[in-house]
Parts: structure tokens; sequence; C-alpha cells
């Protein structure tokens, strides 16, 4: 084990969040170390590992770029892709977080004798009774805990979390001051980083250039929209390009309709009224949580199916074959297979898993 020291491995995008988290925690008297890993080649991905070395040369801090493509494929791009093709729908950067971006920190801060790790996250730690916790950031709108259940206390333990306390229009007026212009004027990031333009026109792509997970999967071709009784509506461009609670897209009907279902071994795309896609249940599969307790049935938490979906009071009960039951006190819309549910309880992150 690393002895607790004053010296920092930080992460840096080359965005303006992680940035000014260099600053702030050389400000604090650490002992800063900047990594930028090179997870893809999508447009503008090297620019920005540019920005970061750019920028750690100006703080005076130490800087190495870490060439994670394999792992990063393997692990998330694939991940993603054969979920669509098996009619889910993937969080990308819950698996990412998970298994790559705190671990590989952890990694490479072992290797330097380096005891804590950071980044540019929106999000908060608190230590209560004997154990660590991730907490909403103060700027609400930026606040990123619903990608993080899955990581342990050990990685926790040494999180240093500097944008936690602060606002993003703050950090912005913070670089500017220090005459950091570039910094200050970055745009944020938006949608999935590798996929930054639609995730239809990125599986097309990956086929055409003969990736698609090693050639274990086909595109299909045209398929049937179909209703909840199975009558044909119409044509589709195939099950992968359509997800769960969908609206947009769809085909012309005199009635607002929504993705209820996805049947890949028909290649049909069921479509429903709003109501019919209400669910009051539904289980988990991979989940963690911080207190076995929390699955007793007993204690109400609060569930998120999304980063940006409303909040719902819900009790969890831990099935024999090992799957997590949610109860919800209230319906809830587009329940997607594959997507993740992060739980609260008191304002505390308490776990997470993944919809099956």
């Amino acid at each position: 084990m690393i002895k607790e020291n004053k010296r920092v491995l930080l992460g840096m995008s080359g965005g303006t969040d992680s940035s000014v988290a260099a600053m702030l925690l050389s400000d604090a008297g650490y002992d800063v170390s900047g990594v930028t890993f090179r997870f893809h080649d999508s447009p503008g991905s090297e620019q920005a590992t540019e920005d970061a070395r750019e920028l750690a040369a100006r703080l005076g801090i130490p800087h190495l770029v870490y060439d994670a493509r394999d792992i990063f494929r393997r692990e998330v791009i694939d991940y993603f892709v054969r979920e669509y093709m098996c009619g889910r729908t993937p969080v990308p950067c819950t698996v990412c977080n998970t298994l790559l971006k705190w671990p590989l920190l952890v990694r490479i801060a072992d290797e330097k004798d380096i005891f804590y790790i950071s980044t540019g996250h929106y999000i908060r730690k608190i230590f209560q009774g004997g154990k660590y916790y991730i907490a909403p950031a103060a700027d609400r709108d930026k606040d990123q805990t619903f990608f993080l259940w899955g990581l342990p206390q050990e990685i926790l333990r040494r999180m240093l979390l500097p944008m936690g306390d602060v606002t993003k229009t703050w950090a912005r007026e913070f670089a500017r001051e220090r005459g950091f212009l570039k910094v200050a004027g970055k745009r944020d990031s938006l949608g999935i980083c590798f996929c930054p333009m639609d995730y239809r026109g990125f599986l097309r792509a990956e086929w055409a250039a003969g990736k698609g997970t090693n050639g274990a999967w086909e595109l299909p071709g045209k398929g049937n929209f179909v209703d909840e009784a199975g009558k044909v509506l119409g044509q589709h461009e195939g099950y992968p390009f359509y997800t769960i609670g969908q609206r947009r897209g769809l085909i012309y009907l005199n009635r607002a309709v929504f993705v209820k279902e996805i049947r890949v071994e028909k290649n049909e795309v069921v479509l429903a009224p709003l109501r019919a896609l209400e669910k009051t249940e539904f289980f988990l599969k991979d989940w963690r949580l911080t207190e076995g307790s929390l699955a007793d049935g007993k204690e109400q938490l609060v569930v998120k199916i999304r980063y940006r979906k409303q909040h719902n009071h819900c009790s969890l009960i831990r099935r024999v074959d090992g799957r997590l039951h949610i109860r919800l006190m209230e319906p809830l819309t587009a329940v997607a297979s594959g997507q993740a549910a992060a739980f609260y309880k008191e304002g505390l992150l308490v776990g997470g898993g993944i919809i099956c």
C-alpha cells in the first residue's frame, strides 16, 4: 500500500475542469503530476492532449500521455456496439469510469509512489460512519455522481475532488483571472467522447471500417414497426438504431407513440403510447451498494435511471438469483435494459447497477 503523502496524480483531459483542478490542487500545496489518457482517435482528441501538455508546462508540473486505446476499444467501444446489437442501451461513461479511468489512475499513481488521484469531476467526497461516499457537487447542473456508483472504497479513499465545491461559471472566471484565457473559453464536452456524432452514424462507420466487434455482428436491414398486438405499422432502418422511450425519428401516426420494446430475433420495434411504457418495478445486475442492509426492502431510497432523469423513490430487495429487485413508489417510463440506475440516501450516492 502507498503511504499517504501530499502527491496527487491528476487526470488531465485538456478541458476547463481538469485544468482548473490542476491550479486548485497546486494552490492547496499538493505536488501535482498530470496524465492524459489517449482513449481514442476521435476528432479533436490530439488537440486536447496537446492543450493538456501545454497547460502542465505553464504550471510547471510533470505530465505524461498514457496510450489506452487498445483497452478502451475492448472494454468500452466494443461493449458499446455489442449492447446496441443485443437490443440494449449502453452506459459507456459508467463503464469507463468503473473499469478504466479511475483504476488506471490508481495503477499509475502506485507506480510513481503517489497516494492521491484526482480529476475535474464535479462531485464531492464525504466521510461518514467509517465509509467514504460520493455526494452531488455545489454546481447541481454539472453533477456527475450518476456515473460513479461502481467505484470501491479503496478508490474513493484516495480521491481528491477540487471541483466539487465550485461552479462552472466560477471555474471559467478563475482561469480568466489567472491569465489562462484559452482554458476559460473551452467549450463544454457534450455527449459521448468517442462518439460526438449521432450513435447511429457511429455504428455504421464501425461496420464500414470493418471493425464491428471483430466481425461478431452484422447490421440488420430494414424491419417492421409493430404495435403491441403485432400489427405492422411501417418500416424502420434496423433495430439497433432505436432505443426504449424514443419518440422522434419513428413514423408518422395521428397519435404520439414511443419505442416500448426491441425484438432482436424478429428485427421488430414495438411502438406504444407513453402510458404503456410505465413500470413500477425492474431488476438490476452487476450492482453495488455501500451497505447490504439497503437491500432488505425496508429502506426508502431515491433512484435515477438517467443522468438528467427525475428522481423517484424506491425500495430494494436482493433476490436469491443475485439480482436486485427495485420497487418504485411512482411509475417510471423508458426503463431500458442495459442502462444504469443510481441510488441516493440523504443526498449521498449509495450504489447502483445495470438494468436487466
